[in-house]
């Protein structure tokens, strides 16, 4: 039997688990929380200095606001709060890391412009090692950034100034379709993926096939292909394939995802008009059928 330390400020351990993370049964923080509020339990094995689960019990959605500006951050904390949400505000993205390290988030609203390191580099961390969704808070006139933000992963963007009501409407549309949408099979790791003889480099949206020749991929078909990969035998429809390759960008009953998993396919399957990797799930959509591995 493994045993968990709880690592949380002030949250004691009164299970363990079994050995295969299946049967943590409980652990709380004190009972100091409030009934229905989120609260985190942070585990990792004895000795170890990986976080192995972030577990909280049903309750607000925990939203992250940074911005550099206090005025800014203290009004949308307030705002969120009184339409409820559960708010930490951080001021850099050093004190956002430590806040998503201690805390389990749902959702960041990120200021682009911050001193030190800036808002697109931590989007671009959060986009590599988690699935957290993100939002951006841009200026008006930078238009460069935005597009970058959405490039690197970002979920929604909004300019300054800007209506809290706005942002909010933004907050839920992005919660509802991350909250639809089947999560990876594991967290995200750093590495290439290998998957029936081919390999893609996600860092060089590099594809090569079997015979290591490499394939060029579009945009849409490289989005399109990674989240297959990112969630291996799960049945995705048209809808969430969209929203994955084109986010906020896509129009509802657009068919063109037909059309870039036929082109995919036209790549990576032995015999395209008798698919075996990506293979459609009548009335549901499309799923990966091969086994996934990633280093």
């Amino acid at each position: 039997m493994l045993l968990y330390q709880c690592v949380s400020a002030g949250c004691v351990p009164v299970a363990a688990d079994p050995g295969d993370g299946s049967a943590i049964s409980a652990m709380a923080r004190n009972g100091q929380e409030p009934p229905g509020e989120y609260f985190l339990i942070h585990i990792r094995l004895r000795n170890s200095k990986k976080p192995l689960y972030h577990l909280r019990m049903e309750g607000k959605p925990h939203i992250l606001v940074v911005d550099d500006h206090r005025d800014i951050r203290e009004l949308v904390g307030r705002y969120l709060v009184k339409n409820g949400f559960r708010t930490t505000t951080a001021e850099d993205a050093r004190n956002a890391r430590a806040a998503l390290s201690a805390s389990a988030i749902d959702l960041v609203v990120l200021d682009v412009m911050m001193p030190g390191e800036d808002g697109l580099s931590l989007c671009r961390h959060l986009r590599e090692s988690t699935e957290i969704p993100v939002i951006l808070l841009t200026a008006m006139a930078e238009e460069t950034d935005r597009i970058i933000g959405l490039e690197i992963g970002a979920d929604d963007y909004l300019t300054k100034p800007f209506n809290p009501r706005e942002l909010l409407a933004r907050i839920r549309s992005v919660m509802r379709r991350t909250q639809a949408m089947p999560p990876s099979r594991e967290p995200k790791p750093n590495g290439i993926y290998s998957f029936a003889g081919w390999t893609l480099d996600p860092a060089r949206r590099e594809l090569t096939g079997p015979d290591g020749v490499a394939v060029p991929l579009s945009t849409g078909e490289f989005r399109l292909l990674v989240a297959f990969l990112d969630r291996p035998g799960l049945v995705l429809s048209r809808d969430q394939l969209l929203d994955i390759t084109r986010g906020r960008e896509a129009v509802p009953f657009d068919r063109s995802i037909d059309n870039q998993v036929s082109r995919l396919r036209r790549k990576i399957e032995p015999d395209p008009k008798e698919p075996t990797l990506i293979k459609t799930v009548w009335g549901g959509g499309y799923s990966l059928s091969v086994d996934v591995a990633r280093e």
